[in-house]
């Protein structure tokens, strides 16, 4: 079984490594975009949560809330928006909705690489360079304040985030099928990510929402993408969320995969054959 991953893995990278590369090196390309991408908006995105926290705080009178106190919530609104920024493909998904409404996607179609893989290798090259860069302004406020994180559980939140962006790509291909069928098909990208910044977690911790939410929340794939890795980091649960999480993932990825195939196949159909 390992000996069949292992020739799986090898056969996808050797045909996406060249995408994977063009979509480091473009990125670095254009240095002020990748500043403003990989710095200048999470350390905006984290100073506004560390505010918003540290005024509920100042407000509430009070030492803790739901059971932690204000460095568990600093801690979380540091990372948080980390995780969110590097769990989403809003501008992968842009792409992938313009090249099939406009028309574009001929010219992929036509080379010896699936449109999924495509974007799917791009999608990880540019969130591997970003990840990189922005990972160092995190570790260094949480250092700096001694904010309480566990370092030793940071491989394993990651490697979770990581499993969930594959099922964001899939949701994104899954919305960028839908230009086959409709027109204005971006207005389901800011929707999708309007709804997963709070079914993740990132805009308000899970476990302070009613008790009958939380739990369906937690059930949903949804909060491994910010919620778990987080709460798993800074202690506010424990390695049995995570692995639930990642099968949590698993089930979703094949749903989703299944209704991203049908959609794909019967929307390219019907493209290609009005002559397209």
């Amino acid at each position: 079984m390992r000996l069949i991953l292992k020739k799986l893995f090898t056969a996808f990278w050797r045909r996406n490594q060249a995408f994977f590369k063009l979509a480091v090196v473009s990125n670095l390309e254009y240095r002020f975009n990748f500043f403003i991408d990989s710095i200048l908006q999470p350390a905006i995105s984290v100073g506004i949560e560390l505010i918003l926290w540290i005024a509920i705080f100042a407000v509430a009178g009070t030492t803790e809330i739901g059971g932690f106190g204000k460095d568990m919530y600093l801690a979380y609104a540091v990372w948080a928006p980390f995780l969110g920024r590097v769990g989403i493909s809003w501008m992968y998904e842009g792409m992938m909705v313009e090249e099939v409404s406009s028309g574009n996607i001929n010219i992929i179609l036509t080379r010896p690489i699936s449109f999924y893989e495509y974007y799917l290798s791009q999608l990880m090259g540019y969130k591997v360079i970003t990840t990189i860069i922005s990972l160092s302004f995190p570790l260094a406020i949480t250092i700096a304040y001694d904010l309480p994180v566990d370092f030793s559980r940071l491989p394993l939140a990651m490697l979770l985030v990581l499993c969930y962006l594959f099922l964001i790509h899939n949701l994104s291909f899954i919305v960028s099928s839908f230009a086959f069928y409709i027109t204005k098909v971006k207005s389901f990208t800011l929707v999708k990510n309007l709804s997963l910044w709070l079914l993740a977690g990132e805009l308000v911790p899970i476990d302070l929402m009613p008790a009958v939410l939380t739990k369906v929340l937690l059930i949903l794939p949804f909060s491994a993408g910010v919620y778990t890795p987080v709460a798993y980091m800074t202690g506010r649960c424990g390695s049995d969320l995570v692995f639930q999480g990642f099968l949590s993932i698993f089930v979703s990825f094949l749903v989703t995969s299944v209704v991203a195939r049908i959609l794909w196949t019967r929307g390219l159909r019907g493209y290609t054959g009005i002559g397209a």
